[in-house]
């Protein structure tokens, strides 16, 4: 893996865990050689993971939109920062700089943004691995939501499976690098054709 995008709030939270594990993620990207994708802002978890990559001698590239230049403060100091026209610029660009996705605590942004590749993957538009990096228990919720839609019928097992889940940065990041997208992914149970 060159490059992995990482969404995430551009607050910080209220758990002092949250920032520990931006840090962390981003010491760990760029002691792997790999490259930091991301919204672009200098504030909230934004900030931190970008800092801690730069910090320990990585690259972060930055994708913001010219609407959110200042509400997100955006990041001067990156190896590249791309100002784009919109919100839907932005993903498709981060999309296309990364080969992973992970997303680290945040507020609907983020799992709308997480959600949009992910679904990517599950209609086969692409193959790379997503990661939630469940910091704290911040994505218990919603791992409760991914087995609800699967016992009610509206998620296979093999598409809650697309998302890759692990506490720790380290472990996540190996797993990230390990995987195997599957051979086929069915979006609905239907008539084989």
């Amino acid at each position: 893996m060159r490059s992995l995008c990482v969404f995430c709030g551009s607050s910080t939270g209220h758990e002092r865990a949250y920032v520990e594990a931006a840090r962390t993620l981003g010491r760990m990207l760029a002691e792997s050689g790999i490259r930091l994708v991301f919204g672009g802002g200098r504030v909230g978890l934004m900030g931190e993971v970008a800092d801690a990559a730069l910090a320990a001698g990585g690259e972060a590239v930055g994708v913001i939109p010219n609407s959110l230049v200042e509400r997100e403060i955006a990041h001067t100091s990156l190896t590249d920062l791309y100002v784009v026209g919109s919100m839907h610029e932005r993903k498709a660009m981060m999309s296309d700089l990364s080969d992973g996705f992970v997303a680290l605590p945040g507020g609907t942004g983020t799992l709308e943004e997480f959600f949009e590749v992910l679904t990517w993957a599950q209609l086969g538009e692409h193959t790379k691995p997503c990661g939630l990096l469940n910091v704290a228990g911040y994505y218990d919720p919603l791992l409760a939501v991914f087995d609800h839609m699967v016992d009610r019928g509206f998620l296979s097992e093999s598409n809650q499976a697309l998302v890759l889940v692990e506490i720790d940065p380290g472990t996540l990041l190996a797993k990230l690098e390990r995987y195997r997208p599957p051979e086929t992914v069915k979006w609905a149970d239907g008539p084989e054709t």
